[in-house]
């Protein structure tokens, strides 16, 4: 998960001050300084780790907490304004034409994710902006990019405009823009060529291209994982090309955190989107308070929600409602509701986004992770069909079939499906008390 170190380290330096009647200028101190620590192992631009301390320490000192009821609960509140204020403070919103096409430059070095991201980034505006973007392939030098380009948009369903290898780049995106008016599409993203460091051939091309179509956005693409080189690529592609925007590619790996935490303060350019996986769904918008809220372990319920709303299928929801009213849910059913969570992406990463699930971590029942459901998974896909629709028929030859067949063992088997009965007893009892009937007891998920 994104900022897990970071995380990590600010939720147990702050905790110790949450729970204070009283903050006494030597435990802000502490605390600025175990924070302080945390940013700068997490890569985080010196000057900007600096700055943000001096901010934190003298709001955390003054009346506003000091005069407080709840002072360590308002020194929380302080850090976590900051580091918002920090990655942007609100979200920065896309850009649209007064007339189409809106043009969006992809800028970037090569590796950073661009071509890629020129995909995800057109998915979302035809997903969930209900938009209609056309690619133009201006990456003439490697022409596995223009492959790669069209082979994205074939996966889309989108079309790509391409003169080959031999036309100027320059040429391609301004033949793009008047096939866009043509055709009627509301955006054109341009995949530029990239290099594997910033030089001056690059720079005077992209320049070119700038001043001939005018784009409305110029997103530079970063790897996050790169840390603080992610800034520095940054701040010479803002000098030279004054960007309108940053997005974050990896943010979902083992990354320290320092670019995102870094990159608005150093070039003073929004984070637009961050990429969340490999997949060409897994672009998201991004929310600077949300993602504050995350690293601090208050979890991030509006970012759960929409992933809810846009994986989850409403027709298979009500028909869940319907067969746990009915009590003839099964394991298949269950199968198909495991299959809507791992559509919403990585256990941990759904966990992060829930207020205080940071305290389960470790706990012997409430460890929950993508080999788990995966076990699960495989027990229930070794059960014959009658066996999903009727567990009970599942004697002790059937149980070491099914651990067989699942790789796994037959306490796993005795345990899950002890844990789907106890699930049933739990809807039934739902039921009666839905009739003004008593019942009591719960359940545990069973994985």
């Amino acid at each position: 998960m994104a900022f897990e170190g970071l995380a990590d380290r600010l939720q147990s330096t702050i905790k110790k001050i949450t729970g204070k009647g009283k903050v006494s200028e030597q435990d802000v101190k502490e605390m600025t300084r175990e924070v302080r620590l945390a940013l700068l192992e997490a890569d985080v631009n010196f000057k900007v780790v600096k700055d943000l301390i001096a901010r934190i320490k003298e709001r955390a000192i003054g009346q506003e907490v000091m005069e407080s009821l709840t002072p360590g609960q308002q020194v929380i509140k302080v850090v976590k304004e900051e580091l918002t204020t920090l990655m942007g403070g609100e979200q920065s919103k896309i850009a649209v034409a007064d007339r189409p096409p809106t043009v969006i430059m992809m800028v970037g070095l090569q590796g950073a994710g661009k071509t890629t991201t020129t995909g995800k980034l057109a998915n979302l505006l035809r997903k969930k902006h209900n938009r209609k973007p056309l690619l133009a392939a201006c990456d003439i030098y490697r022409p596995a990019a223009i492959k790669q380009l069209e082979t994205l948009g074939e996966q889309l369903d989108m079309p790509v405009f391409s003169l080959g290898t031999e036309a100027e780049p320059v040429d391609i995106a301004s033949r793009a823009i008047e096939k866009a008016k043509e055709e009627h599409h509301d955006y054109v993203i341009i995949d530029t060529a990239g290099r594997l460091h910033v030089d001056t051939d690059l720079m005077e091309e992209l320049q070119q291209i700038k001043a001939t179509v005018k784009p409305d956005e110029i997103f530079l693409v970063v790897d996050a994982m790169t840390g603080q080189d992610a800034v520095n690529v940054a701040e010479s592609f803002n000098e030279q090309l004054d960007i309108t925007g940053v997005v974050l590619t990896k943010l979902d790996g083992d990354t320290r955190g320092g670019a995102a935490l870094s990159i608005k303060a150093v070039t003073d350019k929004p984070i637009k989107f961050a990429g969340m996986g490999e997949k060409l769904d897994q672009l998201e918008a991004f929310h600077p308070e949300r993602m504050a809220s995350r690293i601090l372990g208050m979890g991030d319920v509006l970012s759960l929600i929409e992933k809810a709303q846009s994986n989850v299928d409403e027709k298979q929801v009500k028909e869940l409602e319907e067969k746990m009213r009915t009590m003839s849910f099964t394991f298949d059913d269950f199968l198909e509701q495991m299959g809507q969570v791992k559509k919403m992406g990585p256990l941990d990463d759904l966990m992060a986004m829930i207020p205080g699930a940071n305290k389960m971590k470790g706990l012997k029942n409430a460890q929950l992770d993508d080999k788990q459901l995966s076990q699960v998974e495989a027990i229930i896909q070794s059960m014959t069909k009658k066996e999903r629709q009727d567990p009970s028929i599942i004697n002790g030859s059937r149980r070491k079939r099914i651990a067989k067949g699942s790789g796994t063992s037959v306490s796993q088997v005795n345990r899950l499906i002890k844990q789907f009965s106890e699930m049933k007893k739990m809807m039934k009892q739902m039921t009666n008390m839905q009739k003004g009937k008593k019942g009591k007891g719960g359940f545990n998920l069973p994985f």
